[in-house]
């Protein structure tokens, strides 16, 4: 059997190479190294829950190199199993963001990781002498995985946008990362759709856009360079079944603790968390979005994301959440949620909506906020979502 910590996790470059720019505090990757061996892993288990990004961090590298679990959470609260309760080959124990369901923990070896480091290098088209800026917590899989990828290839890691040329958010904030880092040549999204009017923007300042779509219990599924398709991830084998998308590869999580959400799995190694997809003739896949947010409206099923989507791209509209109601004839309708530009105007941007979604998909309520609920990584808080327009 293949040892799952074999290869460690290694930092590429002389020991004087620049390996962290964070939290104004700058680290060589020989002083990485020697501020790692100072961490305590005598227990078995590295707790880097709520530090600091460098701090965090430099947990992370100790815990590779001790073969020893750690735990990474928002805040020194959420859950930390014991030691001996996780299995021998356990590295990353992680509570998800709970966007949609209940948080929960997953727990991954360290080779379900590295193992995707060529294919995310292809994707991104990073390596040595690149600086990644990283736009949210590393409590965040999709913040962690960059930095843990930029370590493992010699790619200086920063939360100073005047210094990188590449960056990893989520869709809601590219545009914002966009405008704050004036060298960017490259930007990696994840963790919600990529709209093509935003991914139009950064392609128009000269900034090659690369998505993938992904689960922290699945790790990579698909990605593409835009404006291609998606298609899968290399070294993922997908299958629709009743329009949800399956997949089977090395990256897939080593178990979850806590309430498992839309995870299911099976004897042959494919595993889903529920999401809705297509795939087409080509190989090429279209996600439409989490099964639980496919909605029946009139006998007609609306995809959340979908409407989100057009919504967000009218003009007068800053950022959007669509929620369903029942409703005792429809089955459902929606409710939108939108925070709206400077000088813009409801009934402006209900007309624009009325002009171009089908009276299914249209909101029959409209709730204006100062911001839309968002979960530290940038993600639709859709729990305080529902919680918020519930009459």
């Amino acid at each position: 059997m293949t040892d799952p910590w074999t290869p460690a996790l290694t930092l590429p470059g002389a020991g004087s190479s620049p390996a962290l720019q964070l939290d104004g505090t700058a680290l060589t990757k020989a002083a990485l190294l020697r501020a790692a061996d100072r961490v305590d892993v005598s227990q078995g288990l590295v707790d880097a829950r709520g530090r600091p990004h460098t701090e965090m961090l430099t947990r992370v590298v100790a815990a590779a190199r001790a073969r020893v679990p750690v735990v990474i959470g928002a805040g020194p609260d959420t859950l930390a199993p014991p030691p001996g309760s996780l299995p021998a080959d356990a590295f990353l124990v992680v509570a998800t963001s709970g966007s949609s369901a209940a948080p929960r923990t997953v727990v991954r070896t360290l080779r379900s990781w590295t193992s995707s480091h060529p294919g995310y290098s292809a994707l991104t088209g990073l390596g040595a002498g690149d600086r990644l800026l990283l736009t949210g917590p590393l409590s965040s899989t999709l913040q962690l995985f960059a930095a843990v990828h930029a370590l493992a290839c010699g790619v200086l890691v920063t939360d100073e946008p005047a210094v990188a040329n590449a960056a990893v958010c989520v869709p809601a904030r590219l545009d914002a990362v966009v405008a704050a880092a004036p060298h960017l040549r490259a930007v990696v999204v994840a963790g919600a759709r990529l709209s093509e009017q935003a991914a139009h923007r950064a392609a128009d300042a000269g900034i090659a856009v690369a998505e993938y779509y992904g689960a922290a219990e699945l790790s990579f599924v698909a990605a593409r360079r835009w404006p291609k398709r998606l298609t899968p991830f290399p070294g993922v084998e997908v299958q629709i079944r009743d329009r949800q998308l399956w997949s089977r590869s090395a990256f897939h999580c080593l178990q979850i603790a806590g309430t498992p959400g839309g995870f299911s799995s099976d004897a042959t190694g494919f595993a889903t968390v529920g999401d809705v997809a297509w795939l087409h003739a080509d190989g090429s896949l279209t996600i439409l979005g989490r099964g639980s947010e496919a909605v029946l409206v009139g006998g007609r099923t609306v995809i959340v994301e979908d409407v989100e989507a057009t919504i967000g791209s009218l003009q007068g509209v800053r950022d959007v959440a669509v929620a369903a109601q029942p409703h005792a004839r429809l089955g459902a309708t929606l409710v939108a949620m939108v925070a709206l530009t400077d000088g813009a105007s409801l009934p402006g941007v209900r007309d624009r909506a009325r002009a171009v979604l089908d009276p299914e998909w249209l909101p029959r309520r409209w709730v204006v906020v100062d911001d839309v609920p968002r979960t530290a990584p940038g993600k639709i808080d859709r729990r305080a979502v529902r919680a918020a327009m519930t009459p």
